[in-house]
Parts: C-alpha cells; sequence; structure tokens
C-alpha cells in the first residue's frame, strides 16, 4: 500500500483533491467533527483541561472557537487531546485498507505533527490566494482571527512544497485535478 499525503494551504482544496484520487482518503478534519459529535470521553478530557469553554456535549464548535481565540495556549491543548485520537483513527483505517493500492492521507498538520512516514508520497496541492480566500470567505464558519492561528501553527507554504514529491495546481475545475492525478498515479505505481 502506497500512502499518499495531501499538503497545501488552508482553503486550498486539499480535501476536494483528495478525494478525485479515487482510494480511500482519511479525513481528518471530517474525524475531528466526529470526536466532538461523538466521543464522550474526548468531550471529558477538554472539559477538564479548558472548563470555562468547554462545558456541552456533543460539542459546540463555538465553544472551541471561543477557547482557541482567548488564549493562545488553549489551541495547543486541544491539539494534544485531539491529535492523540486522530493519530489512532488513522492508524485503524489504514489497518482497515490495508490491501488497497494507495490510502489518500487528508491530515492538515500531518507534516507539523509528524505523523507522515518517509516513504509517504507528498502532494502540494498549489492555489491562487485570490481564489483560496474567496473560498474561505463563503465558509459560514469562517473566522479571519480563527484562520490566523491556525496558519501561525503550521509549518511554510515554501518548506512544505519543497518537501513535496509532485505538485497539483488546484485550479478549481475537476478536469485539470483529475489529469494531474492521473499523472501523478503513473508515475507512482
Amino acid at each position: 500500500m502506497i500512502r499518499i499525503g495531501i499538503l497545501g494551504d488552508i482553503g486550498s482544496g486539499k480535501s476536494y483533491i483528495a478525494r478525485c484520487f479515487g482510494y480511500p482518503v482519511f479525513d481528518a478534519d471530517n474525524e475531528v467533527s466526529k470526536l466532538y459529535k461523538e466521543d464522550l470521553r474526548v468531550f471529558n478530557k477538554l472539559k477538564k483541561s479548558l472548563p470555562k469553554f468547554i462545558y456541552t456535549f456533543p460539542i459546540n464548535k463555538s465553544e472551541i472557537t471561543r477557547a482557541i481565540l482567548s488564549n493562545k495556549s488553549n489551541l495547543k491543548k486541544i491539539i494534544r487531546i485531539i491529535h492523540k485520537e486522530v493519530r489512532k483513527k488513522m492508524n485503524a483505517f489504514i489497518k482497515k485498507n490495508k490491501r488497497k493500492k494507495f490510502v489518500i492521507l487528508d491530515i492538515p498538520l500531518l507534516l507539523e505533527n509528524k505523523i507522515n512516514n518517509e516513504n509517504d508520497v507528498l502532494v502540494f496541492v498549489e492555489s491562487k490566494k485570490k481564489e483560496i480566500f474567496k473560498r474561505l470567505k463563503t465558509r459560514n464558519n469562517f473566522n479571519k482571527t480563527l484562520y490566523k492561528k491556525f496558519k501561525n501553527i503550521q509549518l511554510s507554504l515554501s518548506y512544505k512544497k519543497k518537501k513535496s514529491d509532485y505538485i497539483i495546481k488546484n485550479d478549481f475545475t475537476s478536469k485539470s485535478a483529475k489529469r494531474a492525478i492521473s499523472n501523478i498515479l503513473k508515475e507512482i505505481y
């Protein structure tokens, strides 16, 4: 099995590109949402760590947002709790899909949290800044301050691009995405 890690900026279309590969995708953002909605253990850990902010189950994203915006150490506390659980879910996903030719890892902090393996194929999704902001502004939960906090914990885009084996220029059309993905898959398999 070949693991393909998707890298890129927030809003660059990483999840869309990941799905275009046509192989099983581990979507970390989706897993985090499920943890907030379904995992009482995670709720209890977050409530204990951030009692002034986390008090309803299922966890309301506005509580998470308030916690992050009020104090920069809160984001680190949340990451410490959540990423341990996300890693477990990813390992279960990989085990379940071990007979597949490829698995796609759509994990925003893949390199930052050292979740990637040395043998992973890394694909950087490059998009125009103007397009990214246009898309981010259409998200109903977009918060510019929160966006900046998340950008601050990420490695630079130039570093991620340098570490990548392939670059997909995402113009947000399925035709060009599928052509680029087809070329990558032919080359690595």
